[in-house]
């Protein structure tokens, strides 16, 4: 067991020394290590379980108007489940605050999230509170969703020769403040099913591409190449805000480029941009973008 501090070891160190020591069973079809896990449900479903949490001071600033805390809360967890392929379904809602917030802050919090709940049919199912000891707030969701049998999108279905697209446009997300009101991309996922055309792989942007293409390519067994110049940027961001930003909450996806022409000629209502491919060996970079617990 290591002694070496969290702050030295950064974020997917962390994970790799817990992760194998994770119990499961056979219901579980899928575990750690990809958007969502994936469980058996039933003879037309598999379930998608995802939990995800908001930090003051990491994720939003005090001051944050809460109905957009609320929605970002929800909306990250949403985001995970849409790029499963999924629909989401329950939420449960952790809740750490300090005793000397008002309760307006709390109401105004699931305001936002309620709101969020409705477009997407999840209900609000419960969860925890619990006073912190110092000042602070957090609050952590727990998520269920659904996605047909045998068809949850992995990380882990790329093949060599697969053209790698991205949804929107990317970099300066956090401080324009944009992953406090982004919708996840669920109707654009759903859109993709529903044609037949699902990516073969396929994860939300939330670390930045520095950081999530990478863990897609090894998922896959693959290097990538990208195209740098293709990247569709947010307007005054550079290539490099594009990469090693994150909150973009965008799709990051893996089609056959068969499958990416039709996906082209569908004239789906999003902004889809091919971004590079699935290579053999290693991509060009290996290691960037955002991770908890750096220093």
């Amino acid at each position: 067991m290591s002694e070496r501090p969290l702050s030295e070891l950064g974020e997917l160190a962390v994970l790799r020394g817990l992760l194998p020591t994770l119990p499961t069973n056979a219901r579980l079809l899928a575990g750690a290590g990809d958007d969502c896990a994936v469980a058996a449900l039933d003879t037309e479903w598999d379930a998608l379980l995802k939990v995800d949490a908001v930090v003051e001071g990491i994720h939003f600033a005090r001051g944050t108007e809460p109905q957009r805390i609320g929605h970002k809360a929800l909306a990250r967890a949403v985001s995970d489940v849409a790029a499963m392929g999924g629909l989401p379904g329950h939420a449960l809602v952790t809740l750490l605050v300090h005793p000397s917030r008002p309760l307006s802050l709390l109401q105004g919090i699931y305001e936002g999230m309620g709101a969020l709940a409705r477009r997407h049919g999840i209900s609000l199912a419960g969860g925890e509170t619990s006073s912190l000891p110092t000042d602070g707030l957090a609050l952590s969701v727990t998520l269920t969703g659904r996605v047909e049998r045998g068809r949850a999108v992995m990380r882990s279905g790329g093949r060599v020769g697969d053209v790698l697209a991205v949804s929107g446009r990317l970099g300066g997300s956090y401080a324009s403040g944009r992953p406090l009101d982004f919708m996840p991309r669920v109707e654009l996922a759903r859109a993709l099913m529903e044609a037949g055309l699902p990516p073969r792989a396929m994860m939300d942007l939330s670390d930045g591409l520095a950081a999530d293409l990478p863990r897609l390519a090894a998922a896959s067994g693959c290097g990538f190449a990208l195209d740098e110049a293709a990247l569709p940027l947010h307007e005054g961001c550079t290539v490099q805000q594009a990469l090693n930003d994150g909150e973009d909450y965008e799709l990051l996806m893996a089609f056959d480029p068969q499958q990416w022409e039709k996906v082209q000629r569908l004239g789906l209502p999003w902004e889809l941009t091919a971004i590079g491919s699935l290579s053999g060996g290693k991509g060009a970079f290996s290691e960037g973008g955002w991770q908890h617990f750096r220093a």
